[in-house]
């Protein structure tokens, strides 16, 4: 599923490229061009986002023990770099209409800019939510980037064709440089949260604390077995999440109660959040403990702390 909706947004970024660069070019507006630039890196993003699905959804090998989910983050970083180019780019031209004036804007032929701009803000709004909703199924940072590109694409489409109406009323050329360069600042912010997403995984930062509490909860539905659990640790890399961490278990348990014990404990994890690889290691509480009372009756974790008596 993840494959077949990137290769969506690749043949429909195609389409508007093509398009918002013939109206441009030929009606002479350097914010309908800046638009043909803006789907033009959304079409490089799109064929990375695509080819990263397709690694990231190798198994893994003898190199790559953990699976290929990074390059799901990879991809990620690259296209918020690619928006940024996009916005500098923009900001030169729209900058340059600016300082030499855009003489060249074919007045009467606005009708086909707007109507442009109204086709490509349609489009991307379909596509885009395609890519979100398959994102969320899949928790795929590669089609959520790649949503947000196309959804960010939306909303500079409906400011340009914004601007060409205001052009069409006032007959002020100059507006059409103005709303390129807000083009270029809202995709700017989008390229930032990207890059910090993105960042954020490439760097194995934790789960959001939401989450990790979430894992918390899940150990303690099993206090009446659990005495203790500590160090744990999370991360993600592409759409999967890796979490280990110590439990605690009564010194009188068998070898066998605790084995059950941990595969109960990862079968839930596993279905609250179907794409973790989860381990736990097991240990005996200490040996003078009597009573074994679980931390999670008491609710007061710590982390790094075993239990005593």
């Amino acid at each position: 599923m993840k494959q077949k909706t990137a290769r969506l947004s690749v043949v429909s970024n195609t389409l508007l490229v093509v398009t918002k660069l013939a109206v441009g070019c030929a009606i002479g507006s350097v914010g309908i061009i800046s638009e043909a630039i803006h789907s033009g890196i959304d079409l490089v993003a799109a064929g990375i986002a695509f080819l990263s699905i397709r690694k990231a959804s190798e198994p893994a090998d003898a190199c790559h023990r953990f699976g290929h989910g990074k390059y799901e983050d990879f991809s990620g970083l690259i296209e918020a770099i690619l928006i940024f180019v996009a916005a500098a780019l923009i900001i030169r031209e729209a900058a340059g209409t600016l300082i030499s004036g855009n003489e060249g804007l074919a007045m009467d032929a606005l009708g086909f800019g707007m109507a442009v701009m109204l086709l490509s803000a349609g489009v991307n709004w379909y596509v885009s939510s395609r890519l979100m909703r398959a994102a969320k199924e899949t928790e795929s940072i590669a089609l959520e980037s790649d949503a947000w590109h196309l959804r960010t694409d939306v909303y500079t489409s409906l400011a340009m064709l914004a601007g060409l109406v205001a052009i069409r009323l006032t007959g002020l050329v100059v507006l059409d440089a103005v709303f390129a360069l807000g083009v270029a600042v809202i995709i700017m912010k989008a390229a930032f949260d990207l890059t910090r997403r993105a960042f954020s995984d490439l760097t194995d930062h934790a789960l959001p604390p939401e989450e990790e509490e979430r894992i918390r909860q899940i150990i303690c539905d099993h206090s009446s077995d659990v005495v203790d659990f500590h160090a744990l640790r999370t991360r993600r890399a592409g759409s999967e999440r890796f979490i280990d961490l110590h439990l605690v278990v009564s010194r009188a348990d068998s070898l066998q109660t605790a084995y059950d014990l941990v595969k109960h404990i990862e079968s839930d994890i596993r279905l609250e959040f179907p794409r973790a690889n989860v381990s736990i290691r097991v240990e005996p509480c200490a040996e003078q403990c009597t009573a074994c009372p679980s931390i999670c009756h008491s609710g007061k974790e710590e982390p790094d702390r075993r239990h005593g008596a």
